[in-house]
């Protein structure tokens, strides 16, 4: 009696929302064993189905151990498009592993008609710009970032993030607690109630934050965009889940 075939492992760098798309496609494939690992920097994070791990890994050394550990023959980058230094240890723990490495990384934002968009190329220049820009700052750069900006005195900043911040952080600070998706409506009240100047920004490429982008169109306002850092040199990137997973399925024929 011939015994069925070992599923083939994945890991999944999730956190992000094609992530947890990505595991629920991958689920129900009877060849496939799928385990999503988390940071662990949000108190109550969106669980994707199946198998999770949260927390760190150790830098590329212990993400390389853990996937020789636990037998991965595939690997998945789906992290935020910020996170660029787990997506450096991934490409360097697959490469010590010789595991199939792709990155799923969902399109940025392209500036429309009306849009008054000013591109930075990182948190550090976005805060020497915005302040020219305006004295009243929506900042939704994520609660990690806020350092860059505790040195700036005289703007007033409306910050929003999943969990509370942690110093240091702008002295006129105020600090709503949510989390996406948000509406055009809401984004548009938002604006008017604080009577927003400047509106700083990554560019995520999520459609589930967009509408704060149509918003400040709408009022006039500009918008500091930060440039997402490219995906490590030599990895694969696809744009869905869909893709993600062709691509899973191509490399594990």
């Amino acid at each position: 009696m011939n015994s069925a075939p070992a599923r083939r492992h994945v890991l999944i760098l999730g956190g992000t929302t094609e992530a947890r798309r990505l595991a629920g496609e991958l689920a129900d494939d009877p060849a496939l064993r799928v385990t999503s690992s988390l940071a662990g920097r949000v108190a109550a994070p969106r669980l994707p189905v199946g198998q999770v791990r949260i927390g760190g890994f150790g830098g590329a050394e212990g993400m390389a151990r853990w996937l020789r550990e636990h037998q991965v023959d595939a690997l998945i980058d789906a992290t935020h498009p910020f996170a660029d230094t787990i997506s450096s240890h991934a490409a360097r723990a697959a490469a010590d592993v010789h595991v199939p490495l792709l990155a799923l990384r969902r399109p940025g934002w392209v500036p429309g008609p009306g849009d008054r968009w000013h591109a930075a190329g990182s948190l550090a220049d976005a805060a020497r710009l915005a302040p020219v820009l305006g004295e009243r700052i929506f900042l939704t750069t994520g609660r990690m970032g806020l350092a860059t900006f505790a040195h700036l005195t005289e703007p007033w900043f409306l910050v929003r993030s999943v969990d509370a911040p942690e110093p240091p952080v702008p002295p006129r600070m105020a600090v709503i607690l949510d989390r996406g998706p948000f509406t055009l409506d809401g984004e548009a009240e938002l604006l008017r109630r604080h009577r927003i100047e400047v509106l700083v920004t990554k560019d995520s490429g999520a459609h589930a934050t967009a509408p704060k982008l149509a918003a400040a169109r709408a009022a006039g306002i500009p918008v500091v965009v930060i440039r997402r850092p490219p995906a490590p040199q030599g990895v694969p990137v696809a744009e869905t889940p869909a893709e993600a997973a062709d691509w899973l399925r191509t490399s594990l024929a």
